[in-house]
């Protein structure tokens, strides 16, 4: 049978691997797809790196857009990454009647809806396990494994390089800047790390789960995202005292008003399976009325994981190539005329439950005017430790776990009782989930 061919644009980490595992697994995947793909062209400025990992017999090219506007191509793998000439190139591909695969969360988060509506309209794929949790498929799980399930909420460990430095903060007691200097070392963490330690990385990837979970179109604009630069030492040792780990969590939950959308440094109960999930890797638990709890780990970055991912919708795009473009699963796993309007809930109408941590002179009183704000917002205690302040200190850490509350219940006491005469600085303040 004619194999099918591959444009492939960008050969760096993931592209490389893609190009390795294709040829090495080639006859398995051929088993599998029922007919042989091929990477006949690679685009990539870097020529002479393309030649070192592709060999001969590969057409070589500095111009991605030869590419997704050759007619020999049937499916374009996009590796490039970022909003700007991603975007273009896609869009072009898909023009052209090219089915695209890619792996890039940032642009599909941010043009998803635009992209999945031209495709739609083209009658083409566009496949992107890739772009959520490397190695995983969860996207797969998600739009076709839980299909029967009305799903309820997901909660993922999606980002490696900030689940690395928690598990190493937590490990050696040591303040972030000095273990993110480490993850930077060792490979985990980019030179510039924004993205991931701000949690925009995770925001990207929590998005596009939560349109296939709940069918709705892509809002990265409206997800609350919070990172992990200023959680400190003390609260992952206070969080541990409790009974507690603390992960950066991409949480989408479905509400009678809305979906929560959020993601952010989160405690854990330390029993729980997904709690220790450590190191650099990945996990995701999605709750389905039917099937309850499910969970999903692996690697969730590098070459041959993120490879694995790519290939597995190669083969999914050839077994459908020739489909009924009206049959094929849709690209958010609901038919693009069933895409419900349910609104994203603003920060301020999630419901949760929290960790608080109060520096306060040591003095009778003190928690007697905590609990009473607390009771005047209807916010119940869940759990308390009290620090005994070292010999000769006026003052002491208390720390207070709640019961599930509105968060802007919990901003207006966090106001009231930090302007309380006995509370100095602010108080920290950390969602807690019992997943």
């Amino acid at each position: 049978m004619k194999p099918i061919n591959v444009g492939l644009l960008g050969i760096g980490t993931v592209g490389g691997g893609t190009f390795t595992v294709l040829k090495r697994n080639e006859e398995e995947i051929t088993r599998r797809a029922g007919r042989p793909i091929r990477i006949t062209t690679v685009a990539d400025k870097n020529l002479e790196l393309a030649r070192s990992v592709a060999g001969e017999g590969v057409k070589l090219t500095d111009d991605a857009f030869s590419v997704v506007t050759d007619p020999e191509i049937d499916i374009v793998v996009e590796l490039i990454g970022g909003y700007g000439v991603a975007r273009e190139l896609v869009m072009k591909a898909i023009e052209n009647g090219k089915h695209v695969v890619t792996a890039n969360k940032a642009l599909l988060a941010v043009h998803g809806n635009e992209i999945f509506a031209a495709a739609q309209k083209k009658g083409v794929m566009v496949a992107f396990e890739a772009a959520v949790a490397g190695g995983i498929p969860i996207i797969k799980a998600l739009r076709e494994g839980l299909s029967a399930n009305r799903i309820q909420w997901l909660a993922g460990i999606i980002n490696g390089t900030t689940n690395f430095i928690l598990s190493e903060m937590r490990d050696k007691g040591l303040p972030f800047a000095e273990v993110l200097k480490e993850a930077q070392a060792l490979g985990y963490a980019e030179a510039d790390p924004t993205f991931d330690i701000e949690g925009v990385d995770a925001a990207h990837k929590a998005t596009l789960m939560a349109s296939i979970a709940f069918g709705v179109p892509v809002q990265f604009d409206k997800t609350y995202v919070e990172g992990i630069t200023k959680l400190e030492a003390a609260d992952i040792k206070y969080a541990e005292q409790l009974g507690y780990r603390i992960k950066l969590l991409g949480i989408a939950r479905r509400r009678e008003q809305g979906i929560e959308l959020r993601v952010h440094p989160t405690l854990i109960p330390a029993k729980r399976l997904i709690a220790n999930v450590e190191g650099a890797m990945n996990a995701v638990l999605v709750q389905g009325d039917a099937v309850g709890a499910t969970l999903y780990y692996g690697k969730g970055a590098g070459a041959e994981p993120t490879a694995s991912a790519v290939i597995a919708d190669l083969v999914d795009v050839t077994r459908l190539h020739t489909a009924d473009p009206e049959h094929r699963v849709p690209h958010l796993a609901f038919q693009p005329d069933q895409i419900s309007e349910l609104p994203v809930l603003p920060i301020d109408e999630v419901e949760t439950s929290y960790y608080l941590r109060l520096h306060v002179e040591d003095k009778p009183g003190v928690l007697a005017d905590v609990t009473r704000i607390l009771a005047d917002q209807s916010i119940s205690i869940d759990a308390m430790l009290q620090r005994e302040p070292e010999e000769g200190e006026a003052q002491t850490d208390i720390i207070i776990l709640t019961h599930l509350t509105i968060e802007k219940n919990m901003n207006a006491a966090i106001a009231k009782i930090e302007s309380l005469d006995a509370v100095t600085g602010k108080v920290v303040r950390l969602r807690l989930e019992n997943l």
